[in-house]
């Protein structure tokens, strides 16, 4: 029996991991699936952002051998770590979690895109590093649906003025938002915040032009991921779903 050191401790892992971890995909896939046609939309239409955050780099490799490209991770230095472990695979990094700006330099050139664009002074930092590297960097920015004074993001009434801000910044595009549901928000909750990001963007995508596209909505994890689906999400990011069975 092998094992895999995970935040909460050691986990153990059944031997078959990738034909376990093929099933948990092929399931996610049927879900988003389902949901995308109730919401009007195909399958195609929306991105499976992997979270490998608490697996190494073997499983995280299994994972994008069973087609999931797309690698959210939390921790910038875990995700150098598995960029340069995992180069020789087709994989798109995504940095979820808050990013320090010390860590800007090293995680610019990696990833595909920052879904936590959470503050004024991060995306200065991103914008600066990027003209530095001559590469453009794309990001969301980070909403805070629930309110919650201990989560990262803006607030619904500044991201107007946000916008305009990080319109002037060089070698940065915004992609769209993204936002997280509160801890304590039960199914009805959950879709009204997801709903009020969807109107957000549709509303300030009337206006966009220049860097700013925001044509993607990053929201929905494992727990919530088909109800942010049917309210307009265009990337979910789910983890434990995708280990299942492993433990």
């Amino acid at each position: 029996m092998e094992r895999l050191v995970a935040k909460e401790g050691i986990i153990n892992i059944v031997e078959n991991k990738e034909a376990v971890i093929g099933e948990n995909v092929a399931r996610i896939r049927e879900e988003i699936a389902r949901n995308a046609e109730a919401s009007g939309r195909c399958e195609s239409d929306i991105t499976l952002i992997a979270v490998c955050k608490y697996v190494d780099s073997e499983i995280t490799g299994l994972v994008v051998r069973q087609g999931c490209h797309d690698v959210g991770e939390n921790r910038p230095q875990t995700l150098w770590n598995k960029a340069a472990e995992l180069g020789s695979l087709p994989v798109r990094f995504h940095q979820i979690g808050h990013l320090q700006r010390n860590k800007v330099r090293r995680t610019v050139g990696l990833i595909s895109l920052l879904h936590a664009g959470d503050s004024l002074r991060l995306l200065r930092s991103v914008s600066e590093e990027s003209v530095k590297q001559e590469i453009s960097t794309n990001i969301l920015l980070e909403v805070n649906l629930s309110g919650d004074e201990a989560k990262h993001g803006f607030a619904h009434s500044e991201v107007n003025r946000i916008i305009d801000e990080v319109a002037r910044m060089h070698n940065i595009k915004v992609c769209g938002l993204m936002g997280m549901a509160g801890l304590k928000s039960d199914a009805s909750q959950t879709a009204r915040e997801y709903e009020s990001l969807r109107t957000l963007r549709d509303k300030l995508q009337r206006n966009s032009g220049g860097n700013v596209e925001l044509s993607e909505l990053s929201m929905g994890m494992s727990r919530d991921y088909g109800l942010a689906i049917q309210q307009g999400a265009t990337m979910v990011r789910v983890g434990s779903a995708l280990f299942h069975g492993l433990v």
